[in-house]
């Protein structure tokens, strides 16, 4: 065997495994994008699920074709909805206003549980 007639088996052999992790990919964000519709009625899911499952590569085909533009909002929604979220949970975790820390060390310094002098640190370096 030359050098030539591998590398060209080689060569398609990566084709090959890339075109079917291609088809993969696809086939799990459809089947995704199927269970998060809430437009589509159950039935309905089950019978893409069915052509998925028994035409793969043209129920994938098809379904790119059909609902390819509303795969695409959906997706562009969830992910306007997990910044958002993300973005909430950012402002909610994210260090407090000087006055309330301040109140927070009035707290601490009421309950006794740190002294007039740590107080005026705490408030000094808050107000820097």
């Amino acid at each position: 065997m030359s050098f030539w007639e591998n590398f060209w088996n080689i060569f398609w052999w990566f084709i090959y495994v890339y075109a079917f992790f291609a088809f993969l990919f696809a086939l799990f964000v459809i089947i995704s994008d199927i269970f998060r519709d809430k437009q589509l009625n159950g039935w309905l899911k089950a019978v893409w699920l069915l052509f998925l499952a028994f035409l793969p590569f043209l129920s994938v085909l098809v379904y790119l074709i059909a609902r390819g533009k509303g795969l695409t909002e959906r997706a562009a929604e969830r992910s306007r909805q997990n910044r958002e979220a993300t973005n909430a949970y950012i402002r909610e975790a994210a260090a407090a206003s000087p006055t309330e820390e301040i109140a927070k060390a009035k707290a601490l310094l009421d309950a006794g549980t740190i002294s007039p002098d740590e107080f005026q640190k705490i408030k000094s370096s808050v107000l820097v």
